[in-house]
């Protein structure tokens, strides 16, 4: 898990790097994350993974903070 969560930070960090992203605060909440990066963030994790995340999860609750990005990218089939 360690390194999924390494290698989403490293690419919230290639898409967005005016922001910290190790901070424990809602990405989406403190507007670090806006409709715009998640469709971009969700593209470059399914190509980065090979995966494909379902619509149906591209929801805020889901990107809100990098363990919930882990945690959605293991029930999408990465890291197996």
């Amino acid at each position: 898990m360690k390194n999924l969560k390494e290698e989403v930070l490293k690419t919230l960090n290639d898409i967005l790097p005016e922001h910290d992203f190790t901070l424990d605060v809602n990405f989406i909440k403190e507007g670090m994350i806006d409709s715009f990066d998640l469709v971009l963030l969700v593209s470059e994790l399914d190509k980065k993974f090979g995966i494909s995340i379902d619509g149906e999860n591209i929801v805020p609750e889901n990107f809100s903070s990098l363990n919930q990005m882990v945690e959605l990218l293991i029930n999408n089939g990465a890291g197996k």
